[in-house]
């Protein structure tokens, strides 16, 4: 897959693929560089796969399994602007209801109770902290609670104390852990304090406020806070958490793009799911906005083949007679909007969700906010033309 991607975000779209579970259709993409007319493309299914036909060879595209192709169904559908560039395609697909839970590698989903846990820098891999086997797994109020305490209460603030883990305690936020220190800290992590400004600037006691910063000791890596004495906070897209097995070793390395992709689509997922919200306002630690999102779905299944990587027609010495298979993902669409965009049109949509306080809050590091935003925009980058933009939003898919 890597191959694809590298090829795509520098060449055209050769084929792109989306399919919607719920709707039980998709639309097939074809760029006008891979065949020029309608007639020039024939599609059908084998097994889990939709085969692709054009000029320049066959593509096998594998789907999830329970996904087939309903056979006949692709039929040419106009392009719109895009007509010159791009030849569109709609199809139905048959859906076979899966009898059995998916698995979910979200932290969030997977930290149990009385189970045996280690973590990881997911820089480097190295294990932070002792294996914990937690008495308590715990949800901390969403992170906008304490800005509506005052429509609760009637005196003052009953929860101004900050809400901290016991030892054997894992306290879940939006986008990050709070736990117990151990004696391993020591070891493996490091505090340096920073100056953190101020949401506006103006105060000159709150842009003096520095926050204790946790980091990695090997790669040096920030993972979070030290939010108390004995308590550190960590960030879900800066550790790795895993079930501790027997004398398992954890994996090397982790591509710290797809684990940062696959973590936030995860937690975004939940938080709809838990909230009924689909609009994400992604924010660095002192509050400032960085970056809109708005979700649209989560049963569209994408793939994505740059036209370099559809065979050609001639290359008939290949040693294979397919072109390369690129698997489909399950993906999140969504609509964004970076704030560090000075357009006016970006601008109203910024001023539109703060007014109209549209937007639940996800705290991230500065750093891991930029990572995210250079991710999303990849993912915008490798899509046909006429799926870049929807109304004054880029789109974009993120990995699940």
């Amino acid at each position: 897959m890597a191959d694809f991607e590298m090829a795509s975000r520098t060449h055209g779209v050769g084929v792109f693929l989306e399919l919607r579970k719920r709707l039980q259709s998709g639309l097939l993409i074809v760029g006008k560089d891979v065949a020029r007319s309608p007639a020039d493309v024939v599609v059908s299914g084998e097994y889990s796969s939709l085969l692709v036909f054009t000029p320049r060879g066959e593509l096998s595209l594998t789907l999830p399994a329970g996904v087939t192709y309903e056979p006949g169904s692709c039929f040419p559908t106009p392009a719109g602007e895009s007509c010159g560039e791009e030849l569109h395609f709609r199809l139905r697909i048959n859906v076979k209801p899966s009898t059995e839970e998916e698995a979910s590698d979200n932290v969030m989903e997977t930290l149990r109770a009385k189970e045996t846990y280690c973590f990881h820098c997911q820089g480097c891999m190295t294990r932070l902290l002792e294996d914990r086997v937690f008495k308590r797994v715990l949800p901390l109020p969403n992170g906008n609670w304490n800005s509506i305490v005052d429509d609760w209460c009637c005196h003052p603030d009953p929860f101004a104390k900050k809400l901290l883990p016991r030892a054997e305690d894992c306290l879940l936020g939006d986008t990050f852990l709070l736990l117990a220190r151990d004696s391993s800290c020591e070891h493996t992590l490091t505090v340096e304090e920073a100056p953190v400004d101020s949401e506006d600037g103006q105060d000159s006691k709150e842009s003096c406020r520095r926050v204790a910063l946790v980091s990695c000791k090997s790669c040096s890596s920030v993972l979070g806070e030290a939010v108390a004495p004995g308590t550190v906070k960590l960030y879900i897209t800066q550790v790795v958490v895993e079930r501790a097995e027997g004398d398992r070793e954890p994996e090397t390395s982790l591509n710290r793009s797809l684990f940062l992709e696959k973590t936030i689509a995860a937690r975004l997922l939940g938080l709809s799911s838990s909230m009924s919200t689909f609009h994400f306002s992604v924010q660095t630690p002192d509050g400032k906005t960085f970056l809109l999102l708005w979700l649209l779905n989560s049963d569209s299944i994408t793939a994505s083949v740059p036209e370099t990587c559809v065979r050609e027609e001639s290359s008939v010495d290949s040693p294979s007679p397919h072109s390369p298979s690129p698997a489909a993902a399950t993906v999140l669409k969504l609509l964004y909007t970076s704030c560090s965009d000075t357009s006016t049109q970006h601008r109203d949509i910024a001023d539109s969700w703060e007014a109209n306080a549209i937007g639940h809050a996800v705290v991230l590091p500065l750093k891991v906010c930029e990572e995210l935003l250079q991710v999303i925009e990849d993912s915008n980058s490798t899509l046909p033309a006429s799926m870049r933009r929807m109304r004054s939003y880029e789109v974009a898919y993120l990995r699940l």
